[in-house]
Formats: structure tokens, sequence, C-alpha cells
């Protein structure tokens, strides 16, 4: 026969994981079909193919942090993790990209990442023997996000790459917008 203790220890597991999914209401499915981080790796690749033939391949590249183009000197969750994705992308295709995030005498605001206004380029760029910097800007509407990448040589402000993509502003993508 069950005792009051048992009954109430197997109630008392039951309830607490019934509890546990609580407040987790991450549907993965519609994570999985975000399109998200695809679409970085195709604007990585596609900026990948323009720069062939135009870089020295010992020498690398830095990426700064995609602003938010009406607030050049803010960016979000959104413009840092494109930034993150894109220099990953370019790094598995065999670019070499110096992480920013590593050096102290880079200007790193709290949760903003590494913002570089063009007046900083050739200075940041120099000091770290970088031939090219990786920069970009979004703007929001009310359903989409549009994103603009472009790889400069420092010295000249050439642009020597460029894309344009286009996101649905779609609930994972929405909440990388709150600011900080």
């Amino acid at each position: 026969m069950l005792t009051l203790k048992t009954i109430a220890a197997v109630g008392l597991s039951l309830a607490l994981s019934g509890c546990a999914g609580f407040g987790n209401n991450v549907d993965y499915t519609a994570v999985a079909g975000n399109d998200f981080v695809s679409a970085n790796y195709r604007a990585a690749d596609a900026l990948q193919t323009q720069l062939r033939g135009k870089l020295d391949g010992d020498k690398p590249l830095i990426m700064a942090t995609i602003v938010n183009i009406d607030a050049l000197e803010h960016s979000s969750m959104l413009g840092r993790v494109v930034s993150e994705q894109i220099s990953t992308r370019l790094a598995q295709a065999g670019l070499p990209m110096l992480e920013m995030k590593l050096r102290n005498s880079v200007y790193l605001k709290r949760n903003q990442g590494e913002l570089m206004l063009t007046r900083e380029l050739g200075e940041v760029a120099g000091t770290h023997k970088a031939q090219a910097v990786v920069v970009g800007s979004y703007a929001e509407t009310r359903d989409t996000i549009f994103i603009n990448i472009k790889v400069i040589q420092p010295t000249t402000n050439l642009v020597l790459a460029g894309h344009d993509y286009v996101l649905a502003k779609q609930g994972t993508i929405r909440s990388m917008l709150v600011p900080d």
C-alpha cells in the first residue's frame, strides 16, 4: 500500500516536472526553419566571391559591428549577430579574420560591439595591419530589415565588395532588435 509520503513525493515530482518547461515557449521547429543564418552566410559568400584576386592572403580583415543606419553609433543584438556570422563564414572560406574582441586597443562600447566610423577605419586597420574592413548597416521597416554589407580598403576608402539583402522582421529577428 502506498504511504502518504510516497504519494506526496510522486505528486511533488510530477508537479515540478510539469513546471520545468513553463515559460519556455520556444517553438524550435520555427527557429530551425528560420533563414537568418543562411541569409548571412549567403551574404558572406557573395562578398568572398567578389573579393577573389583583390586581397593579400596573408593580411587580415577586420569585421566591424553592423550598425543601425538611423543611429550609426548604435547597434543591437541583430547587428552584432549578423557581424559574427559574416565574420565566421568569411573565415570558413579561408580569409584571415582578426578577432577584435580580443584586442585591448579597440574601443568597445558595452553591448555595442566593435563600432567603427569612417574616420576610424584607417587608424584601426593600420594599427592591426588589416588590408580591409567589413562594415555594414541595417534599416528597419515595419515588416523587414534591409542589410547592407561592404568590404572597404581603409587606406583609400574604396569599396572592394558589397552585398544587400532583406530579412523578414519576424519572431526571432524582431526580438533581436530590442534596444540595449
